[in-house]
């Protein structure tokens, strides 16, 4: 997840202003296709253009914590990252970088002879409501097609390439994970503060120390997905699994269970609670790897605490949910967080201290803004 915000700056010299690349984009009549309409999709980085059956990702000129999109040239690089890593999972989906170029006459075009001004990243649009977020929610969904997500999933995460990282830079990362959280929720001056749940994840880090060591040792982490949602898994047919974090290499090396504890969060979140027992057996099948159930529950409770203060920010930030609706999400998964880990303490003390070895339903706290 990106520690900073994404901010605006100086355009490249020889770029073209923003607002007439996305006007030009917006009309029907600048695409080969000929669309009837062309919806258009803002988030934090991106432009998203949508035709009948394709989609154009313009990247903003932004830059931030990790990433600086101000030059033509980084936004050509991103474009061609992107494809590459996402064909990995989506070969299908992700058909080319095409620039976009201005004329001789001085209009814009997608692709032909000019002097490129931006890259697209030209996409096969998917339907949205085979998104595996929507089929959750419908309830539209069958352990068949997990079957097959999870095995998709087990091949990639012991093909993919390893990750270079060291013990102590895997701690420092979790480390600084932690702090971010704790500084987004002292700075929203929100209740209640999530101090005891870093406290036990960096309790287990220090008592387990030996655990992340071997699976270092032993080559598990690699280069993955790194943002690993049910919004990002198309489940139809043959599952497709669409926009990995390109952008940031190091957010990317991860170990295997790390991915599949957050898809999994998420996943039960939306009503899919047995879903990570059939990921996590594909892939034991698969690789051989049999991680302790502790090591899921430190997973499952990092990401948790990471969505946590994803939605305390967006408190600050203008969106169609109020700031109940974040504070009530931002509760949930700060909920999920403490009943993970209170299951890594010492099976001593939990005894000790009267929890329960198996969790309890959910059931949060409220979370107030002060």
């Amino acid at each position: 997840m990106l520690g900073g915000a994404a901010e605006p700056c100086g355009a490249d010299a020889a770029d073209v202003a923003i607002g007439r690349k996305v006007q030009f984009l917006a009309s029907p009549d600048s695409y080969q296709e000929h669309p009837r309409q062309v919806e258009v999709i803002e988030t934090h980085f991106s432009w998203v253009f949508l035709t009948e059956s394709r989609a154009y990702k313009l990247k903003k000129p932004v830059h931030g914590e990790g990433f600086d999109f101000r030059s033509i040239e980084s936004r050509r690089r991103n474009a061609q990252a992107e494809l590459r890593l996402n064909r990995r999972l989506a070969p299908d989906v992700y058909l080319g970088a095409v620039p976009l170029v201005l004329k001789a006459d001085g209009q814009l075009s997608i692709g032909g002879p000019g002097r490129p001004v931006d890259w697209l990243v030209k996409m096969v649009r998917l339907d949205a409501d085979c998104m595996f977020d929507r089929r959750l929610a419908r309830r539209d969904w069958h352990y068949a097609e997990i079957e097959g997500l999870a095995y998709r999933l087990a091949k990639f995460f012991a093909t993919a390439r390893r990750a270079r990282l060291s013990a102590p830079q895997l701690q420092r990362r979790i480390t600084a994970e932690l702090r971010s959280t704790l500084a987004a929720f002292h700075a929203a001056r929100a209740t209640p503060a999530p101090e005891p749940i870093t406290r036990r994840l960096n309790a287990f880090m220090t008592r387990r120390a030996a655990l992340f060591r071997r699976r270092i040792q032993e080559h598990r982490l690699m280069d993955g997905h790194g943002d690993l949602r049910p919004e990002h898994v198309y489940l139809r047919d043959l599952p497709k699994i669409i926009d990995c974090l390109e952008f940031r290499a190091d957010l990317r090396q991860l170990d295997p269970i790390n991915e599949i504890s957050y898809l999994a969060l998420e996943c039960r979140r939306l009503g899919g609670a047995r879903i990570e027992d059939h990921l996590l057996r594909r892939y034991r099948d698969r690789t051989g790897d049999v991680p302790p159930r502790e090591l899921v529950r430190f997973y499952e409770a990092l990401n948790a605490l990471i969505r946590a203060r994803i939605a305390i920010r967006h408190l600050t930030e203008p969106g169609t949910r109020t700031a109940r609706e974040w504070t009530a999400r931002a509760a949930g998964y700060l909920a999920i967080a403490t009943r993970a880990t209170r299951l890594l303490a010492p099976r001593r003390a939990r005894r000790s201290s009267g929890e329960p070895d198996r969790p309890s339903p959910d059931r949060g706290q409220a979370l107030n803004p002060a």
